[in-house]
C-alpha cells in the first residue's frame, strides 16, 4: 500500500513536468523441478508465488496476493478491499528485477523451495516473469553472483558468471521475445556482506579491507564489463566465423578405434571333422567319428569379424583408419618367448584388408589403458615405465611388429597418447628413450625396404588464460602447456630436453616443498637419440581448460603447478562436462607450428560423448562441423602443414558415446554425425562458390592381387622361371621336330 500510494503521488504530481517513471524492485530466485511431474510442476510455481508474486501479482496482475499462498496461508493472509486491490493494480511503469544480489542458494529459505531444486537461470526467470505477467518492460536492477573472499583482483570465477547472465539476458531478448530494456551489475566495490562478513566478494573493484586508507583497485571483471559495454553485448567476431575452403590433395580422412574387434574363432571351413545331417529325427548335425578330412590352410577371408568392420569403414568414406595393437597379447611374457601367432594373423588380414579397399592403416605399437596401462603382466609387476629394462622390451616388441605387419603397414604411431597426469617423470624418461629407439630402429632397418613413416602421437588440449588481461593467468597456461605437451614434445621435435620452464618450476618448488620432484637429465648421447625421432608431429586434442593463478574453489587447485581450473559455465558441455570450444584446436595448431616450426601435423583423435538417447545426434555433429573448420583456418590462414584429420571414436561398443556409429543389439546403425562427416569428406573440407577447384593427380588404386605378388618376390622370380623354361622347351621341341620331318621328306 505505501508503494501504490507514493506511485500515485508521482503519477498526479510530478511525472507530467518530470516525465519520469517510478517502480518497485522485487528479489526472485529461479526453480526447477526434481522430476518433470505435474505435482513438482505446481510445487516450483508456488515457491515463485511466495517469493516473487507476494509482491508482483498485487501490482502487475490484479492487486491481490497469488492464490496458492492463499490457499497455504488462508487467515494469515491479510484480505485487501475491492478498493485496495484497484488502487494497488498496475501501480509499476516496469518491472524492476533484482537476481543474484540478495538471494542465493544459502539465502534463499528452504521451506521457499518446496523440495524443488534451485537454479541460477536468469533467462527461464525473464521467460517466466514475462509469460506470467504480461510482458511488461522489465529493467534487471541488480545481478550477480559472488566469489571467495580470497579472490584479489583477477576473479575469473566473477566475470564468467557475469558473462552467462547478461549472455542469457541477451538470448531473452533475441529468442524469447522478453522485453529487457536495461541492466545493472551489483555491485560497484567489494563490501560487508551481512551475516557472511568479508568471506565473499561481490564488487567490481577491489577493497583491501586490512589496508588503512581501503583503496579501491578496478578488478579483470571491470575491463570485462567495460569492454562489453562498448560492444553493446558479444557481437561475431570475424576470427570465429566459419570459413570457405577446401584442405590439400592427398589430406589422409580418418576415423579412429583404439581397439579394433578382435574375433579368431575358427570358421567353419577350417573343421576337419565329417558330419552327416539327420534330416529325419533330430535336425541337427551329427560328427562321424574317425572320419577326417584335410585340413586347409587359414586365410583371412575365415574372419567375419573383419568384413563387417572393413564394410562399415567403407560407408564412411574415410582414407585411413586407426587403431592400436594389444602389446600385453601379442606377447603376453613381454619377450619372443611366447608369442601369440593367432592374434598376429588376425591383424596382418586386418591390414591388409584395408589395403584391399582403399584405405590406409594407421597403428599404434602401444597405447595406456587402465588395467596395467596395457603392458604385458610381467613388465607391468616389475615397474613398467619406472624400469629401464621395459625399454628393451619395447625396442624388441616394436621389431617384431616391424617385421610382421611393416608389409601392410606404413604409418606407425610409436605410443599414442601416454597420459602425462599418471606418469612420473622416470618413467615418461624411460619412455621418451623406448620411443626414440623404436624411431632409430625403424629408420636404420625398414625404412628403406618398408617405406613408412612413425612418430609418437601425444594428447594436446588447449589450455587458455582465464582472465584475458592478466598476465599471471598468461604465465599459467604457458606453464601448464609444458608440462602438458613441453614434456614429452621438447625431447623430440625441440632441443633434445625437457622443456627449461619445466626444469625452473621444479627447482623452484623443491626449494620451498619439503618432497623432491626429480626431474631426469639426459646424458648428450641420449639427447642426439631422442632429438628427431619423428616424421610428423602427431596430437589428439578433445577440449580446452580455462587456468588462473587465483585459488578460488580449492576441489580445482593444484597446489604442485598453483594453478586454478576455472570452468567458463557459457560454454556448450556435453554429458560428461567436457567443454566443445573448437576455436582451442586452431590455438594449439599455430602453438605447434610457432614451437616446432613446420613440421607435418597430424589430428590422430578429435571427439566427444554424446547422450545415447538423442536420436539427432547434434552435438556431435557440431563439434564435428564447427573443428574440422578451426582446423581448415590453421591451415589455411596460418599455414600450419596440417596433413590429416581423424574423427574418435569409430563405434560405441569399443568406446560407448564416443561412436559415429551405435551399437545396439549386435547391430551397428550409424549416427547422423556418420554422415555429416561423410558429407565433408566427400568435399574435402567446406567448399564455397568461389573456391577454386583443386585438380588433384589421379591416385593409382592398390589391388590385392599386386599386393600378393609385392610381398611374394621369391616365389614370384621362380614361377617367372618356370615360365622361360616352358616356353624355351616348346620351342625347341617344335624347331628340332622340323627337322625331324624335312629330313624324312
Amino acid at each position: 500500500q505505501a508503494h501504490a500510494k507514493v506511485w500515485h503521488l508521482y503519477n498526479d504530481h510530478f511525472r507530467p513536468t518530470q516525465k519520469g517513471k517510478v517502480s518497485i524492485a522485487l528479489s526472485s530466485h529461479w526453480i526447477k523441478p526434481q522430476r518433470m511431474m505435474e505435482k513438482n510442476i505446481k510445487e516450483c510455481q508456488k515457491s515463485l508465488d511466495f517469493v516473487l508474486g507476494w509482491f508482483a501479482k498485487p501490482v502487475f496482475i490484479d492487486g491481490d496476493y497469488p492464490e496458492s499462498m492463499r490457499s497455504n496461508l488462508s487467515s494469515l493472509l491479510p484480505e485487501f478491499s475491492e478498493a485496495e486491490k484497484k488502487y494497488i493494480k498496475g501501480t509499476a511503469d516496469f518491472f524492476s528485477l533484482s537476481f543474484g544480489a540478495t538471494l542465493s542458494f544459502q539465502l534463499l529459505d528452504s521451506h521457499m523451495k518446496f523440495q524443488q531444486l534451485e537454479s541460477i537461470s536468469l533467462r527461464q526467470l525473464l521467460y517466466w516473469i514475462s509469460s506470467e505477467y504480461n510482458n511488461p518492460q522489465i529493467f534487471i536492477v541488480e545481478n550477480s553472483w559472488f566469489v571467495s573472499g580470497s579472490t584479489k583482483r583477477d576473479d575469473a570465477k566473477y566475470i564468467y558468471y557475469l558473462k552467462k547472465f547478461i549472455m542469457e539476458t541477451l538470448k531473452a531478448i533475441r529468442y524469447d521475445g522478453v522485453n529487457v530494456f536495461g541492466y545493472t551489475v551489483w555491485s560497484l566495490l567489494d563490501g560487508f556482506e551481512w551475516h557472511r562478513g568479508y568471506s565473499i566478494r561481490r564488487g567490481l573493484f577491489y577493497v583491501d579491507f586490512q589496508s588503512y586508507d581501503k583503496k579501491l583497485m578496478p578488478k579483470s571483471s571491470v575491463l570485462f564489463y567495460q569492454k562489453l559495454i562498448e560492444k553493446n553485448g558479444f557481437p561475431p567476431l570475424p576470427e570465429n566465423q566459419p570459413i570457405e575452403g577446401i584442405f590439400p590433395c592427398g589430406f589422409a580422412w580418418g576415423v579412429v578405434d583404439n581397439y579394433i574387434q578382435v574375433d579368431t574363432t575358427p570358421a567353419q571351413f577350417l573343421d576337419s571333422n565329417v558330419y552327416v545331417w539327420d534330416v529325419h529325427q533330430t535336425k541337427k548335425l551329427i560328427k562321424v567319428d574317425g572320419v577326417f578330412t584335410s585340413r586347409r590352410k587359414r586365410h583371412c577371408v575365415d574372419f567375419a569379424a573383419i568384413r563387417l568392420q572393413i564394410s562399415l569403414l567403407q560407408e564412411m568414406h574415410v582414407t585411413h583408419f586407426h587403431f592400436s595393437l594389444k602389446w600385453s597379447l601379442i606377447l603376453p611374457l613381454g619377450n619372443l618367448s611366447l608369442i601369440n601367432h593367432t592374434l598376429v594373423h588376425y591383424y596382418q588380414c586386418f591390414a591388409s584388408e584395408l589395403l584391399r579397399v582403399n584405405i590406409t592403416p594407421v597403428v599404434a605399437l602401444w597405447q595406456p589403458m587402465a588395467e596395467n596401462q596395457e603392458l604385458p603382466a610381467s613388465l607391468a609387476k616389475y615397474g613398467a615405465w619406472e624400469n629401464p629394462e621395459t625399454i628393451q622390451a619395447f625396442v624388441e616388441y616394436a621389431k617384431f611388429c616391424f617385421t610382421s605387419l611393416g608389409d601392410h603397414v606404413k604409418f606407425w604411431i610409436t605410443m599414442n597418447e601416454p597420459s602425462v597426469k599418471n606418469l612420473t617423470y622416470t618413467a615418461g624418461h624411460n619412455l621418451l628413450k623406448a620411443h626414440a629407439k623404436a624411431w632409430r630402429l625403424y629408420d636404420k632397418e625398414f625404412r628403406r625396404s618398408q617405406k613408412g613413416k612413425i612418430s609418437i602421437a601425444l594428447q594436446a588440449d588447449w589450455v587458455e588464460p582465464a582472465c584475458p588481461f592478466s598476465r599471471n593467468d598468461q604465465e599459467v597456461a604457458d606453464r601448464i602447456l609444458e608440462f602438458d605437451i613441453g614434456w614429452l614434445a621438447e625431447p623430440i621435435f625441440g632441443n633434445g630436453d625437457y622443456p627449461q620452464v619445466m626444469r625452473a618450476w621444479l627447482h623452484q618448488r623443491n626449494s620451498v616443498d619439503l618432497y623432491n620432484f626429480h626431474l631426469p637429465y639426459f646424458s648428450e648421447d641420449e639427447k642426439k637419440l631422442i632429438q628427431g625421432s619423428f616424421d610428423f608431429f602427431a596430437l589428439s586434442h578433445y577440449t580446452t581448460t580455462l587456468v588462473g593463478w587465483e585459488k578460488e574453489d580449492a576441489l580445482k587447485y593444484d597446489h604442485y603447478l598453483e594453478v586454478q581450473m576455472i570452468n567458463d559455465i557459457t560454454w556448450l558441455h556435453s554429458p560428461n562436462r567436457a567443454a566443445v570450444v573448437p576455436w582451442g584446436l586452431r590455438k594449439l595448431l599455430r602453438w605447434v607450428k610457432s614451437k616446432y616450426g613446420n613440421v607435418p601435423v597430424y589430428v590422430m583423435a578429435n571427439g566427444i560423448d554424446d547422450d545415447q538417447n538423442m536420436v539427432h545426434d547434434k552435438l556431435r555433429v557440431y563439434y564435428i562441423q564447427n573443428y574440422i573448420n578451426e582446423a581448415l583456418k590453421a591451415y589455411t590462414l596460418d599455414n600450419v602443414n596440417l596433413q590429416g584429420y581423424f574423427v574418435y571414436s569409430f563405434n560405441d561398443k569399443t568406446a560407448p558415446k564416443y561412436g559415429l556409429y551405435s551399437y545396439v543389439a549386435n547391430q551397428y546403425k550409424s549416427k547422423p554425425s556418420m554422415k555429416h562427416y561423410r558429407e565433408i569428406i566427400d568435399s574435402n573440407g567446406f567448399p564455397g562458390p568461389e573456391t577454386p577447384e583443386l585438380l588433384c593427380p589421379e591416385e593409382i588404386a592398390s589391388c590385392s592381387e599386386c599386393h600378393f605378388f609385392r610381398t611374394r618376390k621369391s616365389l614370384l622370380a621362380f614361377m617367372s622361371f618356370i615360365f622361360v623354361a616352358f616356353i624355351v622347351t616348346i620351342f625347341f621341341i617344335t624347331y628340332y621336330s622340323k627337322r625331324v620331318e624335312r629330313r624324312y621328306k
